[in-house]
């Protein structure tokens, strides 16, 4: 039976690079490489930061491998197993946690409108069927759905459901679920701009997307943060700002890959129906990476 493992910090929800169509297996590996080396504190491959909605089952299953495989133990794996279909959710945990990941990332099943009670079966169905922890992955504008806290708090009570990746843009959540759950339901911010204040709430770390790019200043703030430290934390933030913005002007994955194109880390290659991000959203992105001191 798996415990409660801890989850601190900054993780980094990967984006996955492509090639000729593919996936690239060696810019990816280099990407979780100097992930690592920056000092982010863990990584999240194959989430929708890193297009699952459009790789397909073997690739998916690929890059969960590919991650594990780099990273060699140097830091926790949450690796991506959502789905709106339970039985693919369940499948891909288990493939998950067979790779040698650390946990698992599920998100509340999207589209289908599920209830309250439809999505306690869902992350129980996972939860059965695996040994190692379950962050639950809150993103009403994106599922339509939002996961109360009192569901949450029922699911705390399953051996493997660990925490929340939440998204809500609420910071109320954070609060609210720390009373019904206590301490020790860790939680995640899954939004870049507010996660200085969520960890404040008691909050222990942040999924992030600007993470991609920005892999240093992410887990500095996380670091002086979870140490108390909050001024520090709100000189990091204030370089981040326009960075948090600027990625998220047009999808933020996109957003994302250009910014590693202008660090000369892989090619700004996506999947339709997404694009590259347009000219003037390079530039804003561009002037923000400026003025977070990332390049000249």
């Amino acid at each position: 039976m798996a415990t409660k493992a801890e989850f601190r910090g900054s993780y980094t929800a990967l984006v996955t690079p492509f090639k000729n169509g593919s996936v690239d297996e060696a810019a990816f590996r280099s990407l979780v490489s100097w992930q690592i080396d920056e000092g982010s504190h863990g990584l999240v491959p194959v989430g929708t930061t890193g297009e699952s909605p459009t790789l397909n089952h073997d690739e998916h299953r690929k890059v969960v491998e590919w991650c594990v495989g780099e990273a060699k133990g140097r830091v926790p794996v949450i690796a991506g197993a959502g789905s709106n279909s339970t039985r693919e959710a369940v499948d891909l945990a288990v493939h998950a946690e067979k790779a040698g990941a650390d946990a698992v990332l599920v998100v509340t099943p999207y589209y289908n409108k599920p209830t309250q009670e439809g999505m306690y079966h869902h992350f129980k169905a996972v939860n059965d069927a695996i040994g190692i922890p379950i962050i639950i992955y809150n993103i009403p504008p994106r599922s339509v759905v939002d996961l109360s806290v009192e569901t949450m708090t029922r699911l705390f009570e399953l051996k493997n459901i660990a925490g929340v990746k939440d998204a809500t843009a609420n910071l109320a959540r954070v609060s609210q679920q720390r009373h019904a759950m206590g301490p020790d339901f860790i939680q995640l911010s899954g939004e870049d701009m507010t996660a200085l204040a969520y960890m404040a709430a008691g909050g222990h770390g942040c999924i992030s997307v600007v993470a991609n790019v920005a892999p240093k200043l992410c887990a500095e703030l996380m670091s002086a943060v979870l140490k108390g430290d909050y001024a520090t934390g709100l000189k990091i933030q204030d370089r981040l700002v326009p960075l948090h913005d600027a990625i998220f002007k047009e999808p933020g994955l996109a957003g994302a890959k250009h910014g590693l194109k202008l660090l000369g880390r892989l090619d700004e290659v996506v999947r339709l129906p997404l694009m590259p991000v347009t000219p003037p959203t390079g530039k804003v992105i561009r002037d923000a990476m400026v003025h977070a001191g990332l390049i000249n």
